[in-house]
């Protein structure tokens, strides 16, 4: 069975991702007002990035990382610059503790 992460652009500019089962019925339910609350508010969307996957949990945790991304690194992903992806994580800081 194929399932897909996508990413959705919105009319305001943002983005959105999400997965499924079947990419062709969801982008439809997105664009028709009856997909996800978030797009249902920022109407239209244009389906601009997808990736394929053999599970449905497999997109589903793809999507979880995906989401968490900044808009910067999400176009970046859209627009192929793979090269940007790395710098473009977010910094994680570690307060170290003095142990004397």
């Amino acid at each position: 069975m194929t399932a897909y992460m996508y990413i959705l652009l919105c009319a305001d500019g943002t983005y959105y991702t999400g997965s499924t089962k079947d990419l062709h019925y969801r982008i439809i339910q997105h664009e028709s007002g009856f997909g996800a609350e978030y797009t249902r508010k920022r109407l239209p969307v244009k389906l601009v990035y997808y990736e394929e996957y053999d599970q449905i949990e497999l997109a589903f945790q793809r999507e979880q990382q995906v989401k968490k991304w900044s808009h910067k690194k999400k176009k970046a992903l859209v627009l192929g610059k793979y090269e940007e992806l790395p710098k473009l994580a977010k910094k994680v800081f570690i307060k170290e503790k003095n142990i004397s």
